[in-house]
């Protein structure tokens, strides 16, 4: 005879119009192979998709601002660094809401509505930026309603603290990090596919010999067109397809508990360094190389227009880096993995620093891809420490309080899902701060291209300021030093591990 209940999903309950799985313990070993992994697995694929969608909204005006003036909207370099930082602050600020949203809905529900917010910036992208109406209007008008079209992308940049704490619990302990590392990759591709395939699909219709010149006619509508009927399909599967477990349901108590605890704001710093890095620089690169590097664009027409200066290539190399991190992590430790991560993201810098000085591409740019791949790898690895930390401080109270341990391993699940959402609010973040450190340095040059009297003048005066973003790489490398030393001091310095944090001495974080 054979006992069901412990190898079965029960019967899910139904309420409030949705399906809602009672029973799920996924690190019961005969659990998860009979049902669990097939449904873990299922609402990975749509959490995936659906993230993918939000992160290509998200970092859609990093391609749009690129191409404002070819319809007559013609943007400082300052404002169009406004342009593309306020959906990232957006974004930001959303994913604390969203990931209270998960707990209070339902992963299925909230999946699905946070997918069919996307309609609104891509709807607006489509109708009111490329509108004869806008460019009628003076510059002051154009730039804040481009500014208000703009702040809408930033709906998909919650998506991912909503789908990371959603898909949290689906996994047992021992697969957390590359499920997390998958789902979190199968969205930051989202930035990559959008920096490769909108280039393309504006210039539909225009002929190549007049799409290669630096002014060329464009179809902006069509960036925001193009990603409406994925939307609505990822929707309506999210709906169709998804479960949401009574298991998520929390209260503000674990998020306050999350607050409180120092554990909470070392990640969300460290994540600043990783996923702000990464989300920071998607949206930034495209900008600063088109403005660090005109000559090379110039003499390389193919690359200027149909790969928008190749920033997607960052974007798509730190995106397969992502679950890799994760999966090094499960292997020989998160902190590890952290620290190797910012000591190399220090050393790129350097490098960037004197491929900008030295006027060569080739080094800035190979750099750059560098730091993409050590951000990704750290997004992972950032990510998998949470539930590693907060799974051993719950054993850890166990051991010396007493207590039902299968509650307090819960409780522990729900701060570490907590934690996902404030750290990735808070590292998120960091992509702003990125972005406003970069416009801060693009300040002298937008003062110099204003005073020049003809368009020859500013051309010259462009590019003799091309080395404008040294400043903000110094800032950037002082940064990852810091974060390195802070990896260090919490997590690999065993004294004060073992003084302040036991468990996690030998918790393999």
């Amino acid at each position: 005879m054979t006992v069901e209940t412990e190898t079965t999903i029960e019967p899910a309950a139904t309420t409030k119009g949705g399906r809602w799985i009672e029973h799920w313990d996924p690190d019961d070993e005969g659990f998860w192979e009979s049902t669990g992994k097939r449904v873990a697995r299922k609402n990975l694929v749509f959490s995936i998709f659906a993230e993918h969608l939000g992160f290509a909204i998200w970092v859609l005006w990093s391609v749009v601002v690129i191409n404002l003036a070819n319809v007559g909207l013609t943007m400082t370099l300052a404002e169009m660094f406004w342009l593309t930082a306020i959906p990232n602050l957006v974004g930001s600020a959303l994913r604390i809401p969203y990931t209270f949203a998960v707990p209070r809905f339902g992963g299925r529900l909230w999946t699905g509505v946070s997918a069919a917010l996307l309609l609104i910036p891509s709807v607006l992208l489509a109708t009111v930026v490329p509108s004869g109406w806008l460019a009628a209007q003076s510059h002051e008008a154009q730039f804040w309603v481009l500014f208000a079209c703009a702040a809408t992308a930033g709906f998909g940049g919650g998506n991912f603290s909503s789908s990371m704490a959603n898909i949290s619990f689906f996994y047992p302990e021992r697969r957390k990090g590359f499920a997390l590392g998958l789902n979190a990759a199968g969205g930051n591709l989202g930035v990559a596919v959008v920096q490769l395939v909108v280039p393309l699909v504006v210039i539909i219709g225009v002929p190549a010999a007049a799409a290669k010149l630096p002014q060329h006619e464009v179809h902006l509508a069509y960036a925001g067109l193009v990603w409406l009927p994925f939307v609505v399909v990822a929707a309506i599967c999210a709906w169709l397809f998804m479960d949401s477990l009574t298991q998520a349901r929390s209260d503000a108590r674990s998020y306050l508990t999350a607050l409180r605890h120092g554990q909470t704001w070392v990640m969300s710093v460290l994540y600043i360094g990783t996923f702000g890095s990464f989300i920071g620089y998607s949206f930034a690169l495209p900008l600063v190389v088109k403005n660090t590097f005109p000559e090379f664009l110039a003499t390389h027409p193919f690359i200027a227009t149909y790969l928008a200066g190749l920033g997607f290539l960052g974007a798509l190399i730190g995106s397969v880096a992502r679950p890799f991190g994760g999966w090094l992590s499960d292997r020989i430790g998160g902190a590890r993995v952290t620290l190797c991560c910012f000591l190399g993201m220090g050393v790129c810098t350097a490098f960037a620093i004197v491929g900008v000085t030295q006027h060569s591409f080739g080094l800035f740019f190979g750099s750059y891809m560098v730091i993409f791949l050590l951000s990704g790898a750290g997004n992972g690895s950032t990510y998998r420490m949470i539930p590693v930390i907060f799974g051993e401080l719950g054993r850890r109270e166990v051991a010396e309080h007493g207590g039902d341990a299968a509650a307090t391993a819960l409780a522990y699940k729900r701060k570490a899902a907590a934690v996902i959402g404030i750290a990735g609010a808070i590292g998120a973040f960091g992509g702003f701060l990125i972005q406003v450190v970069f416009r801060d340095a693009s300040l002298a040059v937008t003062k110099a291209v204003t005073a020049a009297s003809t368009p020859a003048e500013k051309v010259a005066v462009a590019q003799a300021n091309a080395d404008w973003s040294t400043s903000a790489l110094w800032v950037f490398l002082a940064g990852y030093a810091v974060f390195a030393v802070l990896t260090w001091f919490y997590y690999l310095r065993r004294s004060f591990v073992v003084a302040r944090v036991p468990s996690l001495a030998h918790a393999g974080v």
